[in-house]
């Protein structure tokens, strides 16, 4: 591990160098057995930072920026098992078993993640964005409109266009976001949300090459959540040998947001089980 320069002066990233090269940061904090958390499409480490006070005192959080965002190296060419790749090279970079969280797109790639890596204590994936029962999380058309706006310097609107027609968020919950201090941040890093809904479009979920993955595994999901990230949930709960679900009743796809004791309790109860 090496140490990145402070993205705003008030915090150090670690680093580790994934499989092609690239240098994958993360934050460390707290103390405890170790949790690596893996954000989702639109943000950076800082996803976390309403549930990691509530973890600090538990684990040692490893909130990693995935390759593109926050203080992470990237490339020009972009491939769905690299993102897995940086999640499982955090993951072996640390000398005991982890458990290993991952939301949306993250929750995708965490479980790649996972047939890569030996060293899963246990897994949780938050609503990962797999396309299951012909759900499409995003169509040709949408992918060409965020593409025109980003050639044409509109960050902020494929930004908006992504969460609205990809990840179907609700107005309050983009509201929500915009509200965030991170926001600027993820309109910079809009271009990795186009490149990502693509490889996510490519993505087929083979259910026999996850049938024998014993890892103890929590599925979350919001009770509000559009149906195919509900629908993935359930599929994945079907095909893992060693798995189950926990609803957040009343919310959707960001419960870390909206119900952060919550989500923090129920993962927190999971690793202590």
């Amino acid at each position: 591990m090496s140490e990145a320069p402070p993205p705003d002066g008030d915090e150090e990233l670690e680093t580790v160098t994934s499989a092609d090269g690239t240098e994958i940061a993360f934050k460390r904090m707290g103390s405890g057995p170790p949790l690596v958390l893996v954000h989702g499409t639109t943000a950076d480490h800082t996803a976390w930072r309403v549930v990691l006070p509530g973890f600090e005192e538990h684990v040692t959080g490893y909130a990693m920026d995935r390759r593109g965002r926050g203080e992470s190296g990237d490339t020009v060419e972009y491939e769905l098992e690299w993102e897995a790749e940086d999640v499982a090279a955090v993951v072996d970079a640390i000398d005991e078993s982890v458990t290993l969280l991952g939301h949306s797109g993250g929750g995708l790639f965490s479980l790649e993640a996972a047939l890569q890596t030996d060293n899963l204590h246990k897994l949780i994936l938050y609503e990962p964005a797999i396309s299951v029962d012909d759900h499409e999380f995003s169509s040709d058309e949408v992918r060409a409109e965020m593409k025109t706006l980003l050639d044409s310097g509109e960050n902020e609107q494929a930004l908006i266009l992504f969460l609205q027609e990809v990840a179907n968020f609700s107005p309050a919950e983009i509201d929500q976001l915009r509200a965030a201090p991170n926001w600027r941040d993820r309109v910079h890093a809009a271009h990795t949300a186009y490149r990502e809904s693509r490889v996510e479009a490519e993505y087929e979920f083979d259910p026999a090459r996850f049938t024998d993955m014993t890892t103890p595994t929590l599925l979350l999901s919001g009770s509000e959540s559009p149906s195919q990230y509900r629908d993935a949930v359930d599929t994945l709960n079907d095909v893992l040998p060693n798995s189950r679900i926990a609803v957040f009743d009343g919310h959707a796809h960001v419960a870390h947001y909206t119900a952060p004791e919550r989500f923090t309790d129920e993962v927190l109860t999971f690793i202590r089980e």
